[in-house]
């Protein structure tokens, strides 16, 4: 661009000069005016005419060039196609993965509440398999670490508290084996180490093994 202003400068200078001659030549006579200088002067226009067309003609095939450069090529059209159907195709797959795991999640939830209405069905009918189920799911408070018999007092079991919140003295716990309950005990002292419970009226004949579990007595 620098270049095409100073030879656009260029050619306005001359150009003056020559009007300037001409003009001079006008007032003075052709005769004052020396050949050579007007030869010279056309010579200059015509280089410098030549020069603009030559520019011009390099500014028009650079235009061309990033004319093409913008728009693409039918390779890389078609690659393009190829790339945003792979793309497609992708998405679509994962959206058929994406609906097989909630259909399987769904299959799996009414499966699961089939066999349950089965087992309240049953329940129903069957006293003992409900309270087998109360039993089993209800939470595990603490554990039995030691059953100590004594004599005079009747004995006591020591055990580890695994949910302190739902333990304090006085609260009444059941020793869970399995699915059955041997008895029932009342907690009474607690300290850092654990806490003693004594078995209450009612206690079944197998006595509480270390590893028994505890739990609050179900509803039933």
């Amino acid at each position: 661009m620098d270049t095409m202003k100073l030879l656009l400068g260029a050619t306005v200078a001359l150009l003056l000069g020559a009007l300037a001659v001409s003009w001079q030549g006008m007032n003075n006579g052709v005769k004052n005016t020396s050949p050579d200088e007007l030869a010279r002067l056309e010579k200059q226009i015509k280089e410098l005419r030549n020069e603009q067309d030559n520019l011009k003609l390099q500014r028009d095939l650079q235009q061309l060039r990033n004319s093409a450069a913008e728009t693409p090529s039918p390779a890389m059209s078609e690659l393009e196609a190829v790339k945003l159907q792979a793309e497609q195709n992708r998405r679509a797959l994962e959206e058929i993965e994406r609906q097989k795991r909630d259909e399987a999640l769904d299959k799996k939830a009414n499966d699961e509440e089939e066999v349950e209405l089965a087992k309240r069905n049953l329940e129903s009918k069957d006293g003992e398999l409900r309270r087998a189920r109360l039993i089993s799911q209800s939470l595990l408070i603490g554990r039995v670490k030691e059953y100590v018999l004594d004599p005079q007092f009747g004995g006591f079991i020591t055990f580890d508290i695994l949910m302190p919140e739902q333990v304090q003295s006085g609260t009444i716990l059941a020793i869970r084996r399995k699915t059955g309950i041997l008895g029932q005990l009342k907690v009474t002292e607690i300290s850092s180490e654990g806490a003693i419970a004594s078995p209450l009226p009612g206690f079944g004949e197998a006595s509480p093994q270390p590893g028994d579990e505890l739990i609050l007595p179900p509803q039933y």
